[in-house]
C-alpha cells in the first residue's frame, strides 16, 4: 500500500497519508490536490458516461507500476488507495478505512465537515488497520 486519499463530493482532498514506500518520490501539496480532483472528475465523468446500472464512477485502475482503487461511501466521500501492481483486499481496506472514518472523524465534535482531516484517534486507528491488512 503506497498512499490513501480522503476526497469530498465536491472533489476537495480532505486527507492523504503516504506509507511505507522506499522509492517514494515527493509530491507537492498541490500535486496531491490536483491528482485527487483529477481523478475525481473523471470518475464522475465516467459515471455518467457507463452504459451499465452501476453508475458509481471507476473503481480500479490498473496499470504496469501501481493499482488504484477507489471506493465512494454513501454520503459521496471517495476514498482512493494506491498499492502496488496486482495488491489486492484494497477494496476491503477502503470500507475500513470507510469505518474508520466514520466512527473518528465525523463522530469528532471538533471536526467541520468538507474541513482537511486533522484527527490522531483516526491516524492512530489507520495505521493499527495497515498493520493488520494482509496484502
Amino acid at each position: 500500500m503506497y498512499t490513501l486519499y480522503v476526497v469530498n463530493k465536491a472533489g476537495t482532498l480532505l486527507y492523504h497519508s503516504d506509507f511505507n514506500r522506499a522509492d517514494a518520490r515527493g509530491m507537492a501539496a498541490n500535486e496531491r490536490i490536483m491528482l485527487a480532483s483529477m481523478f475525481h472528475s473523471l470518475s464522475a465523468i465516467a459515471g455518467k458516461l457507463s452504459p451499465g446500472a452501476d453508475r458509481s464512477g471507476i473503481h480500479v485502475l490498473e496499470a504496469d507500476t501501481f493499482r488504484l482503487q477507489s471506493y465512494r461511501s454513501p454520503t459521496g466521500v471517495m476514498f482512493i488507495a494506491v498499492g502496488a501492481p496486482g495488491q489486492t483486499n484494497l477494496d476491503v481496506f477502503l470500507r475500513n478505512v470507510y469505518e474508520l472514518y466514520a466512527d473518528y472523524v465525523l463522530k469528532n465534535p471538533f471536526y467541520s465537515l468538507d474541513m482537511p482531516i486533522r484527527c490522531e484517534l483516526f491516524d492512530i486507528h489507520l495505521n493499527e488497520l495497515l498493520q493488520n491488512s494482509a496484502f
